[in-house]
């Protein structure tokens, strides 16, 4: 069964768990600048999602 999760409520759920936890590091600076981008749909999101994708793309072939 394939589980499908939009982007939006995944770094959501992500930065609301970093900031309540009050870690402060690379990966929570990542996590939160991936959920404005996200959520804002700008013209930068296109390349950013893309980047994601080929990401995803690339774990996903690791094994």
């Amino acid at each position: 069964m394939i589980v499908s999760l939009s982007a939006v409520a995944l770094f959501g759920v992500l930065a609301f768990v970093l900031l309540r936890g009050r870690y402060l590091g690379p990966f929570s600076a990542l996590v939160l600048f991936l959920f404005g981008f996200f959520t804002a749909g700008t013209g930068a999101a296109g390349p950013v999602r893309a980047m994601c994708v080929a990401l995803a793309d690339a774990a996903r072939h690791l094994t």
